[in-house]
């Protein structure tokens, strides 16, 4: 768990120098353009409400005051921060409609990065809301400022901060926005790139996810404007080129639709829109051909102007207007009315067959759906009875959970996080009929990580539409889903292979390292245990150079190698004794230990089922905490049966019968791993027994057999086999039971059944 860091209540850089406050003092071309943006924050202010004029108002003396002071420091592309900061809270407020904290807190935050206010005083004077926001503000600052690139690992803490408060997400993503605009000429072509690598990267895919697909589109583009300008400069050349001829076609296409509706009595706007240079440029990357073969270059948009009551009503007949005018592409068909985006986004979307045969995008949409589409989920903050936020914050709260057990690097961190937020969705429901979204090709397993990562480390399959599926089943929309699970169930290496969601990849990696760790615990253990058993002292020291001689680089790869077997205990033991002998070279002169000693140690305590010179007795029964252990499928045990426990590789003790067909080579291998084994009283649970029955191949045999299971108290059947061949069958059954007393009756009442020649006990 990553421990989140403590905000110091004043930035960690030191205030400005003399030198430096005069090369931060504003140029008089600085001062008109912070004068102009003032001036138009003031009109949106006014459209804002709830005082937002005043707050803003009241704030300019001291903005003047540190402006003149020289007080704002320049980043290293030499902008003022106060001039970031009037220039995104504008862009916030023309572009995302945000609440009066976040753009206080916006005009705040440069005069506490200087040091001449304190978030405390911030808290006093203007509440806490806006401190934490600042607080964040100033966190996210100061990573930059330490170099938290997306290579560095500040990049996952950068990442916290933004899992904190989605407002400053929002303010981050903007203020990106305005410093794409104002470097574009900037002659360190290299930090330029960096920066539009950064831009695309990260939070072009904020943008996405939280909706804002217009700053999403200008981010993409002027990254790829400076990241890659010929290519750039040659598609918007060729678009220009076009205009003409596409404008002309986009006004033949939407003239016969437009009459309609309005013959329709619908109030509506319809225009047509290019896309993106990012997006063409990606088409023709993908599709590996020019711009002239990318026939979908642009889209048409119909905006109906409609109560909240008739929005569905409404939409879905100018979708019956225009596929009754254009036929219609059923594959490229997309309904995000019924079933929203989880970022909130509605409309429909179709592919028309228009004039000369081009296909032609259609979108339809309300205008309370188009605010959502341009301002994302900030503009559900307008309409007070459309809830979305339940979805943002589970996919907060998803990031949080990602950031805080990941253990892998940042890149494989970002890439991880992007193909989260930018892959296709599925839609797929419980059966109690609960939606869950999961990005396209999510699997089963998937589906059980997204709902509780418990259960996705004990899931085993599950039911998909009422029918049996693996975990590698791959969900598609609609289907409902039941998961399937058993205790016995750990997370495997090779479901990394399949599983597409980050928490499910997280998640396993760490289980598994867990459970690794468990395993090395294990391996020392059994090693100690030998080492008391052969009366040898271990020092930590000796085993240390050991460990290193063998050739391992940690002591937790030597000790589970030693648990899996892979490593023999009595080696070991022998190579130590040498070693701290003298002898570098490991090999044994030491005198050889009979096998009659080593018997006769072996079996001091005369039992056959505890480690040499142990008094533990393992108690198994309902009541016991704290201890794992689970039956041995070899030989599976049930209550009455003599049984001893064995501990596996995995940690996990095992119950065996003493009669085990491996109970033999457990004793001659592994006698310091065997534990001295109880029933304690009545269990009160069923096992699984076997049980091979032989007779002849009559018909009416196995129905007897059958009654008399079923006539026993307590007793189930739960699976039959029958196979016959030259006039005999022989049946497996599974029976549930709960002792053994109860086993040997009814194997005696099996017997009694005319044509039954032999009944005995399979495992």
């Amino acid at each position: 768990m990553i421990e989140k860091e403590k905000h110091p209540a004043t930035p960690e850089t030191p205030p400005p120098t003399g030198r430096e406050l005069e090369t931060n003092r504003l140029t008089d071309s600085e001062l008109g353009t912070i004068a102009g943006a003032y001036r138009q924050l003031l009109r949106y202010a006014d459209e804002m409400g709830d005082a937002t004029r005043e707050d803003v108002t009241s704030l300019r003396a001291t903005l003047e005051t540190s402006a003149r002071e020289g007080h704002f420091r320049r980043d290293k592309f030499g902008n003022s921060a106060l001039l970031r900061s009037m220039a995104t809270a504008t862009e916030l407020c023309r572009r995302v409609s945000p609440d009066r904290n976040m753009v206080v807190a916006i005009l705040l935050y440069p005069i506490c990065q200087t040091g001449h206010h304190t978030p405390e005083e911030v808290a006093s004077r203007w509440g806490d809301d806006i401190a934490r926001m600042v607080r964040g503000l100033l966190k996210v600052s100061s990573l930059y400022e330490r170099g938290a690139a997306v290579e560095s690992e500040n990049f996952r803490r950068l990442l916290m901060t933004f899992a904190d408060d989605i407002r400053v997400i929002i303010i981050m993503i903007l203020d990106r926005l305005v410093l794409m605009k104002i470097i574009n000429h900037h002659p360190n072509e290299k930090l330029v790139r960096d920066v539009a690598y950064e831009a695309n990267y990260l939070y072009a895919s904020l943008a996405h996810r939280l909706g804002l697909y217009a700053i999403k589109s200008e981010l993409e583009d002027m990254s790829l404007k400076y990241t890659d300008r010929p290519t750039y400069t040659s598609i918007a050349k060729q678009l220009n080129e076009r205009k003409n001829a596409r404008d002309a076609y986009i006004a033949s296409f939407i003239g016969p639709i437009k009459e309609k509706l309005e013959g329709l009595g619908l109030k509506f706007d319809i225009k047509g829109r290019t896309k993106s240079i990012f997006s063409i440029w990606n088409k023709m990357r993908k599709q590996k051909n020019d711009i002239d073969h990318i026939y979908d270059l642009f889209a048409i948009r119909i905006i109906i102007d409609t109560p909240p009551e008739k929005e569905k009503s409404d939409c879905w007949l100018a979708y019956s207007v225009v596929t009754d005018m254009y036929q219609p592409n059923p594959s490229r068909m997309k309904d995000w009315i019924s079933i929203p985006k989880s970022n909130g986004y509605e409309s429909l979307h179709i592919t028309v067959a228009g004039p000369e045969g081009k296909w032609v995008e259609v979108q339809i949409r309300t205008r309370r759906m188009d605010l959502v589409a341009e301002k994302g989920l900030a503009a559900h903050w307008r309409y007070k009875g459309i809830k979305s936020e339940s979805n943002l914050d589970a996919w907060m709260n998803n990031v949080r959970d990602i950031l805080e057990t990941a253990n892998s690097g940042p890149m494989e961190l970002m890439r991880n996080f992007k193909m989260d937020i930018y892959d296709k969705e599925v839609f797929v429901f419980t059966p109690k009929g609960d939606l869950y979204r999961l990005p396209a090709g999510a699997t089963l397993l998937d589906f059980a990580f997204n709902i509780h990562s418990g259960l996705g480390c004990s899931c085993v399959g599950g039911r998909v539409n009422g029918k049996n599926e693996k975990i590698t089943y791959k969900l598609k929309s609609g289907d409902t889903v039941e998961v399937l699970t058993s205790s016995s169930q750990q997370p495997k290496a090779d479901w990394l292979n399949f599983v597409t969601t980050s928490k499910a990849r997280t998640k396993i990696r760490q289980t598994i390292k867990e459970q690794q760790g468990r395993t090395a615990e294990l391996g020392r253990e059994m090693l100690e245990r030998r080492f008391k058993n052969r009366k040898i002292d271990l020092d930590e020291a000796v085993l240390s150079r050991l460990i290193k001689k063998t050739g391992f680089k940690n002591s937790t790869d030597f000790f589970r190698d030693i648990a899996e077997e892979r490593l023999d205990v009595n080696s070991i033991a022998e190579k130590y004794i040498n070693f701290e002998n003298g002898n570098k070279e490991g090999e044994s002169h030491a005198a050889p230990v009979s096998a009659e000693e080593f018997t006769l140690r072996a079996a001091t305590d005369g039992a056959d089922s505890g480690a040499p010179g142990s008094t533990d007795v393992l108690v198994i029964g309902n009541n016991i905490k704290g201890i794992s252990y689970k039956f041995a499928r070899c030989c599976n045990p049930i209550y009455g049966d003599d049984v001893f426990g064995f501990i596996s590789s995995e940690g996990v003790i095992k119950i065996h019968r003493t009669d085990c067909p491996n109970a033999h080579n457990i004793r001659e291998r592994y006698p310091y791993r065997m534990i001295t084994t109880r029933w304690s009283g009545k269990i009160g649970e069923q096992f699984a027994v076997t049980l091979r029955v032989v007779g002849r191949d009559d018909i009416g045999i196995v129905t007897n057999i059958t009654s008399i299971i079923n006539k026993e108290k307590n007793v189930s059947l739960r699976n039959i086999a029958i196979d016959s061949h030259d006039g005999l069958f022989q049946g497996h059954l599974i029976i549930g039971i709960s002792d053994t007393r109860m086993l040997n009756s009814l194997i005696r009442k099996i017997q009694t059944v005319k044509g039954v020649k032999e009944v005995q006990r399979a495992n």
